[in-house]
C-alpha cells in the first residue's frame, strides 16, 4: 500500500507519479451512491468497466454513464456517453479522475468481487 505521509504537495504527486502498477490501482475507487452505501456497508470502492457512475463534476454534471475503460496508468476513467469534440467535429472520450463520480450500480460479474463487497453486509 503507498502510504503518502508528507503533506508537501510536490511529494504527493511524485508519489502518485513514481507509484507501482498495481499500487495505482488503489487510487482508482470512488464514493458510492447513498443506496449502496447503506446496502454494502462501505463509503468507496474501485471502479470497474461496466459499473454504472454519475459524474458530480466538470462541464458534463449529471451525466450517468457505464464505465468503458479504466486507465490505471493515468488514474482516469472513461465514461459512456461523455465526450468532447475535436475541432474536425469528431468526438472523443473525455477522461474523468474518479473521484468526481459517484458508483449508483456495480458490475456483478466477477464473483470475487462481489464476495468483497459482500464482507462488510
Amino acid at each position: 500500500m503507498v502510504r503518502i505521509a508528507s503533506k508537501q504537495p510536490r511529494k504527493q504527486r511524485k508519489i502518485r507519479y513514481n507509484a507501482a502498477t498495481h499500487q495505482r490501482s488503489r487510487f482508482l475507487s470512488a464514493p458510492l451512491s447513498r443506496d449502496l452505501r447503506e446496502e454494502y456497508k462501505r463509503r468507496r470502492a474501485r471502479v470497474v468497466a461496466g459499473d454504472t457512475v454519475l459524474v458530480l463534476r466538470g462541464e458534463h454534471t449529471g451525466n450517468e454513464g457505464v464505465v468503458d475503460n479504466v486507465d490505471t496508468k493515468k488514474g482516469m476513467i472513461e465514461v459512456h456517453g461523455v465526450t468532447v469534440a475535436k475541432t474536425d467535429g469528431t468526438e472523443v472520450p473525455r477522461p474523468v479522475n474518479p473521484s468526481n463520480v459517484v458508483i449508483t450500480k456495480f458490475k456483478t460479474d466477477d464473483p470475487r468481487r462481489v464476495a468483497k463487497l459482500e464482507e462488510r453486509k
